[in-house]
């Protein structure tokens, strides 16, 4: 498993108004869209292209373009689909499935409640969105489920991550033939007995649409 920390004084910057408790939520959903606009541009480093030739107003030109089949992004419901527009507005043209993944408070286990994905992701590269890295279980269970639809390459876009979880995903993947990356924007110092990272921000979901 690849990881990338994306350290840049505008991440960071970000990072720190959003995690301040006072920051209301109408700025927390945009400075999100804003950090993951520019984890996505780290995040699609390898995205496959092919060459293109466009005429310019002076000249032919031998670009390149996305290829075929588009990549899919896949936000974690419900708190990854705060991170949708800040993708997509880097990648319009990709295609999104939803997946919906709750945590138990007490096991701290995830389950699948909802999905919307292709059938067969043979050949797609994708984009799992969720804000937190903690204990690794949503994002595992995620990555799982994406691999039996048959995905090979996955990369996880997250705001912050913990060591632990980072820890239990490299177990969870070891010696994996598929292709796993991880971008994220910080890695903090633990999770502590309710599984919450610290620092951290609390709850990202709550922070971004309130209390449910």
């Amino acid at each position: 498993m690849k990881i990338h920390i994306a350290e840049h004084p505008l991440i960071g910057h970000k990072l720190t108004v959003l995690r301040d408790k006072n920051t209301h939520s109408p700025t927390f959903r945009q400075l999100t869209e804003e950090i993951v606009t520019l984890l996505a541009y780290e995040a699609t480093r390898e995205v496959k292209t092919v060459p293109a030739t466009v005429i310019t107003p002076v000249a032919l030109y031998e670009g390149i373009e996305l290829a075929e089949p588009r990549p899919v992004v896949v936000p974690i419901l419900r708190a990854g689909l705060g991170m949708l527009e800040g993708m997509v507005r880097l990648m319009p043209t990709a295609e999104v499935g939803l997946l919906g993944m709750v945590r138990d408070h007490v096991t701290l286990q995830a389950s699948t409640y909802a999905n919307r994905l292709p059938e067969n992701l043979k050949g797609r590269q994708c984009y799992i969105l969720d804000p937190m890295l903690a204990t690794g279980g949503t994002l595992i269970a995620a990555v799982e489920y994406l691999f039996e639809k048959g995905a090979t390459e996955i990369t996880i876009i997250t705001i912050l991550s913990a060591p632990e979880g980072i820890a239990a995903l490299q177990e969870a993947f070891a010696g994996k033939d598929q292709q796993i990356t991880l971008v994220t924007g910080a890695v903090d110092t633990k999770l502590n007995e309710h599984g919450y990272i610290v620092p951290g921000l609390g709850d990202a979901g709550d922070r971004l649409y309130g209390v449910v």
